[in-house]
């Protein structure tokens, strides 16, 4: 009896041992899978524009300046497809690989931080008239002295674009002063404010109109209150013929972090039109 009570502890403690061993050797793994996820994910912007330029390796080692893999053209091509969303078609096929065999052609194509021509998109919710809405604020990198800063160049808030429809050029026309105008003392300028829905018909050719005072003057004026940030991405325009967006990925498995989510092949002379909507007073 006594042997078979031992036999049975026994049997037990080597089913213990087993499944300790198996739940050890499996947390195990997730430990080694969960740092190299977290070494390989592309966790701030300043490490994402590293990797883009080749200035750090996938695995987050930092790389001098004065050595020889530092921007190598080689080792920067087998790195810049792990910059990508790989579960998108558009920035997972040819159209990515075209991107990195002309990024790589020359020494010229790397992406600085003060370099211009890059913003941050950032979603926030604002209370306005009494309900919650989304206003999408655009900033860029602006130097100022021996640093520099984040500054807003653009807003986009449909309510406002609301108030400035884009008419056709015959509903434009109706809308005008008589030239002699000022031989009658303006006695007909009522009519720029029976319309007061088309008032800018009435402004200059080259005028347009500047979201951004108007988003300071509803902050100033109370309209507006900020609740918080939704979200946050990038535009990068820096790199010759190119447009690429940036963007957050939360997920399991190593392809995580600040991606390109957006790849459009771009000649530079038609960013311009672009330009003005990311920053009105741009100037090349």
């Amino acid at each position: 009896m006594n042997n078979i009570l031992r036999l049975m502890t026994l049997s037990l403690l080597l089913a213990f041992s087993i499944i300790t061993k198996s739940q050890v050797y499996t947390n195990l793994g997730d430990v080694q899978t969960d740092e190299r996820a977290l070494y390989t994910m592309t966790k701030q912007m300043s490490q994402f524009i590293s990797r883009f330029n080749y200035e750090e390796d996938q695995y987050g080692k930092k790389l001098n300046p004065d050595s020889p893999d530092y921007r190598n053209k080689e080792k920067r091509k087998s790195v810049l497809p792990l910059l990508f969303d790989m579960e998108n078609q558009r920035t997972n096929g040819s159209l990515r690989d075209f991107f990195i065999a002309d990024l790589t052609e020359n020494d010229s194509n790397y992406f600085e931080f003060l370099g211009g021509k890059w913003y941050s998109e950032v979603s926030a919710t604002f209370k306005w008239k009494g309900k919650s809405v989304d206003v999408s604020m655009i900033f860029t990198i602006e130097q100022e002295n021996l640093g520099s800063k984040w500054v807003l160049t653009n807003i986009y808030f449909p309510e406002f674009s609301k108030l400035f429809p884009k008419g056709d050029i015959a509903e434009q026309q109706k809308h005008f002063l008589h030239p002699m105008s000022h031989e009658l003392d303006f006695m007909n300028i009522h009519k720029i404010f029976k319309t007061p829905e088309c008032i800018e018909y009435y402004a200059s050719e080259s005028y347009s109109t500047d979201y951004l005072s108007i988003f300071f003057y509803e902050i100033k004026q109370g309209n507006l209150v900020f609740e918080k940030v939704n979200s946050e991405k990038f535009h990068v325009f820096q790199i010759d013929n190119w447009y690429f967006e940036i963007s957050w990925f939360n997920r399991e498995g190593l392809n995580t972090g600040w991606l390109i989510s957006n790849l459009v092949f771009l000649k530079d002379n038609e960013k311009e039109e672009l330009l003005k909507f990311y920053q009105p007073n741009f100037n090349n």
